[in-house]
């Protein structure tokens, strides 16, 4: 357990200082913007960037939430405030991943797809069939899984989007995109597999 928090606290440490990056890079503008507001009440970034700050700020609440909750499937326990602020946060980064503009189906679209159909899953196994049976691992597996899916498309696009990223892997065929997908795929691997044998050692799960 302290390996888990070990690990998924200096991945989030990671991820949150690239989305942050990001953001900085992308939003130059905040400044006058935020000046604007205050002094003559006008929105204080355009339609698009409010957009995309919800949406980066809704991914990392997912994702941190979904590491807080995976924590907890490791230890046994159920974490349902957590949960549902997981599953509300990663439904609604899918759902907001589909209003950027685009001209036409994007991978992020398939896996936006694929998550949300994971998520549906992972609602039906918590509170419909409550864990029964073989829906306590559709719950962990589905849970891990979309944790992943959400970090896997964040990290995709900090390497679309991040100067330094863009100059390692342009792309993202090259070895150190490669290498960190590897990499976070086995973290994933190993977490699941943790996730499992976790919440399958205490019956029903510990609240």
């Amino acid at each position: 357990m302290k390996a888990y928090v070990a690990v998924t606290g200096i991945l989030f440490a990671v991820i949150f200082a690239l989305h942050i990056w990001e953001v900085v890079d992308r939003q130059r503008v905040l400044a006058s913007d935020f000046h604007v507001f205050i002094t003559k009440g006008r929105p204080m970034i355009g339609g698009l960037t409010t957009f995309t700050l919800l949406h980066v700020v809704v991914s990392l609440v997912g994702i941190f939430a979904g590491c807080v909750v995976a924590g907890g499937l490791v230890a046994g326990r159920r974490l349902d405030g957590w949960t549902g602020v997981f599953l509300v946060t990663t439904i609604a980064t899918s759902v907001t991943g589909f209003g950027f503009p685009f001209v036409t189906f994007l991978p992020s679209h398939a896996v936006g797809i694929i998550s949300l159909v994971v998520l549906a899953a992972v609602i039906v196994a918590r509170y419909v069939k409550h864990l029964n049976g073989a829906w306590r691992n559709v719950y962990v597996v589905g849970t891990v899984l979309a944790l992943y899916l959400n970090v896997f498309v964040l990290l995709v696009q900090l390497f679309r989007r991040l100067p330094a990223l863009i100059v390692a892997a342009p792309k993202q065929q090259e070895p150190p995109f490669l290498l960190t997908q590897l990499l976070v795929l086995a973290l994933f691997a190993w977490l699941g597999r943790a996730a499992a044998r976790g919440f399958r050692s205490v019956p029903g799960g510990v609240a």
